[in-house]
């Protein structure tokens, strides 16, 4: 009979690996069960059975609560500063990055190196300064007031995403169409931005990511209930004393439907930029 060759044999199975999935699975599935159930609950049917028991008796009393109040004006704010601030972003970090690997010198080195810097100043540290500036261009209590900060601190990481997807294109591709004539313009528009699509798309989605879950430059720079995004309009479940708990979970579990379905299509370029290889 031929010898079975090492390894060959059935393979058996990890106990210990299956164990920690399990575990993990727990961990990971118990936060999104009280979640999603206890948008289907009373307030009191809340408080008397715990978070973690069943619903015995379902209701959409919750969803109807919060679609008739101010969620959809919410949900505008969010769209047109979560988009505004995806498209400023994407337009910089194209033209910087393509500034900064095409020109190679030491005053686009000096930029790279400021936009680097920005990436070890967190924004709760420049907030006073922010509100200073804001209120002086009569901005403040403005949507305007959201978009530019939020934009301008996603600018470091996303100069760094797109600076190196355009190093991995090959320098023949550059060579060639200068020897057809092509200027600057030209070449980022018909090379460049095609050839780095994918860390486009990792930057877009990063913005968005970013402007979507925004709280403090819509909590320092706003006030009125008009320019409110959906990060502060959970406020309105939360008195002096006492929370709507179905309620305010009800409405986390509407905010972030829009930009989980963003995610779940996008997912793959935003971890390939990340790691590097967008432009591969």
């Amino acid at each position: 009979m031929p010898r079975l060759l090492k390894g060959s044999g059935p393979r058996r199975p990890n106990y210990p690996a299956g164990l920690a999935s399990l575990i993990w699975l727990v961990i990971v599935g118990a936060p999104l069960y009280v979640l999603v159930a206890t948008t289907f609950r009373t307030r009191d049917g809340y408080i008397d059975d715990g978070p973690l028991s069943l619903p015995t008796h379902l209701t959409f009393t919750n969803y109807d609560r919060v679609l008739s109040s101010h969620f959809f004006t919410y949900l505008g704010n969010t769209l047109v500063v979560t988009a505004v601030c995806a498209a400023i972003v994407i337009v910089l970090s194209v033209t910087v990055g393509y500034a900064i690997v095409r020109a190679r010198s030491r005053l686009s080195q000096r930029v790279f190196q400021m936009f680097l810097l920005g990436l070890a100043i967190p924004s709760q540290a420049v907030i006073i300064p922010i509100y200073l500036v804001i209120t002086k261009l009569q901005l403040y209590d403005t949507l305007l007031a959201v978009i530019l900060p939020t934009a301008a601190f996603s600018l470091p990481v996303s100069v760094l995403i797109l600076a190196g997807t355009m190093r991995d294109i090959d320098e023949e591709l550059y060579e060639s169409m200068a020897l057809d004539g092509a200027g600057p313009t030209r070449v980022l528009l018909r090379l460049v931005v095609p050839m780095s699509r994918a860390g486009i798309s990792t930057v877009g989605v990063y913005s968005a990511l970013h402007a979507w879950n925004g709280f403090m430059f819509p909590l320092i720079l706003t006030q009125s209930r008009s320019n409110r995004v959906l990060t502060l309009g959970l406020y309105d479940y939360v008195g002096e004393f006492r929370v709507d708990t179905p309620a305010l979970l009800t409405a986390v579990v509407l905010s972030i439907v829009p930009i989980f379905v963003v995610y779940l299509f996008a997912r793959r370029q935003l971890i390939n930029g990340l790691m590097g290889v967008g432009g591969k």
